[in-house]
């Protein structure tokens, strides 16, 4: 093992050193990939030394979403504690489901779900689990309310229609799970939105009293912390209120900026988050843990266990159900999540950690004021979200973007709004600094007096 350590510690340093010399990878296309790189499997192993230079190869054609021209995704940067406690975690290699297996490894996940609850504004009883990924923490919480509503759905299946509620700019998985879990694409409604895509709680309202009145039975409204494109929060005060009125579940799906709850400054932006009923962050996204880091919490642990626990004497076999994860989870094998957010946490403290999301906020601002002190730019996004949306010299951004990428110059996509397309620069890369934000445009501006002639113009 030894030896393959040396080996890890070798290509890791190779990908460094490919971060600063190529920050955007050369573009392979998809016809000339398996041209480009050896990527088969034969009968017959490669010779270590072979395997090496094969993986060296790998790293540099592979994107380096860790380096300062990674725009791109909701994710970003690498942070050295919250890697060390990944990189731990694989070695360690525990499973999750029960305290015999884990050991102390629960009793850290533990304390991070116990203290996320606390900073939502939980009740100290609240409880929660790690996920998959941001859709799979909407899942949970569709299922949770779902059994709440009907407490004989899980041996009997839907009986009714089952009406759920979700902003027509909020993540696609909320559609896809309501297929999943026997709701039905149908059954989803979706709620329309005002000029920053904000959920309009007058509109929910009109549909659930529309849905009564037609004898369905709605029962779960998922607001947003953060909408993809624009980056947008829903007002969860008011939401919550018609929730309380209706009798529904509120979920708050808080994946991508759900991490403003660390801030003193923006925690303003999820002003009664309180009053939901579950809430799902991801500290992949802006507190900068390696992918997956994904957390679901609700004041209802009642629930959780209802909805998710089966009997297995062949697995449950010492300690109580409080330290045996598997009865509160949507999986059964599980990795170790926490353990990197963990050791992120407990290096720099919870005001660190307010320190990582403040930054991205302050680069999303150095990038608008730039915006709006150039006359080549169009701003479409607003203050108070780290989605910088513009357009540049009228340029289509979806070849603007591609020509970038293809060019291995920068990696960054675009999105649209109300039939409005434009660049979408996303500041949650953790290692940005101002003259990171400055370099991006001045490569762009670059790139696009050069090649200006090969991008069309909308």
């Amino acid at each position: 093992m030894q030896k393959d350590l040396n080996i890890f510690i070798e290509l890791a340093e190779q990908l460094l050193l490919e971060e600063q010399k190529q920050p955007v990878a050369k573009h392979i296309p998809t016809s000339k990939l398996y041209d480009s790189l050896d990527l088969s499997l034969n009968d017959e192993g490669q010779v270590e030394d072979a395997l090496i230079e094969n993986l060296k190869s790998i790293i540099k054609s592979t994107p380096k979403t860790a380096s300062k021209s990674f725009f791109n995704q909701l994710f970003g940067g690498r942070i050295g504690k919250a890697t060390l406690g990944d990189l731990l975690a694989v070695m360690l290699n525990n499973s999750m489901y029960t305290y015999k297996v884990a050991g102390p490894q629960v009793g850290i996940e533990k304390q991070v779900l116990k203290n996320i609850c606390k900073l939502a504004g939980y009740p100290t009883k609240s409880d929660g689990t790690f996920a998959p990924g941001g859709s799979m923490s909407n899942m949970m919480a569709l299922i949770m309310a779902r059994d709440a509503k009907n407490k004989d759905v899980r041996a009997k299946g839907l009986s009714e229609k089952m009406i759920l509620y979700t902003s027509a700019e909020s993540h696609y998985s909320i559609a896809k799970n309501a297929a999943l879990t026997g709701i039905g694409r149908e059954q989803v409604r979706l709620v329309n939105t005002n000029e920053k895509g904000e959920m309009l709680a007058s509109h929910l309202e009109a549909l659930a009293k529309e849905d009564l009145n037609n004898n369905y039975l709605p029962f779960f409204v998922n607001a947003t912390a953060g909408t993809t494109v624009l980056g947008a929060f829903d007002d969860i005060e008011t939401i919550s209120k018609i929730c309380k009125s209706y009798n529904l579940w509120l979920h708050v799906d808080g994946a991508y900026c759900g991490s403003v709850i660390f801030s003193n400054t923006y925690k303003h932006l999820v002003k009664g988050l309180e009053h939901s009923d579950s809430f799902s962050i991801n500290a992949h996204k802006m507190l900068g843990t390696p992918l997956s880091c994904s957390i679901i919490v609700t004041k209802h642990p009642e629930q959780l266990h209802h909805s998710f626990s089966n009997e297995a004497d062949y697995l449950y076999q010492t300690d109580g159900d409080d330290f045996n994860l598997g009865k509160t989870s949507l999986q059964c094998g599980r990795r170790n999540d926490a353990l990197k957010i963990w050791t992120l946490w407990k290096s720099v403290g919870t005001n660190g950690l307010e320190k990582i999301v403040d930054k991205q906020f302050e680069m999303a601002q150095v990038a608008r004021d730039y915006i709006k002190n150039n006359k080549d730019y169009k701003l479409y996004s607003f203050d108070d979200s780290i989605s910088v949306c513009f357009n540049y010299k009228d340029i289509d951004p979806k070849e603007l973007c591609t020509a970038l990428y293809e060019d291995a110059q920068l990696m960054v996509g675009f999105g649209s709004y109300k039939n409005e397309q434009f660049v979408r620069m996303v500041t949650i890369n953790s290692v940005l600094e101002k003259e990171d934000i400055s370099a991006f445009f001045k490569t762009l501006e670059a790139y696009v007096d050069e090649k200006m002639l090969k991008i069309s113009t909308t």
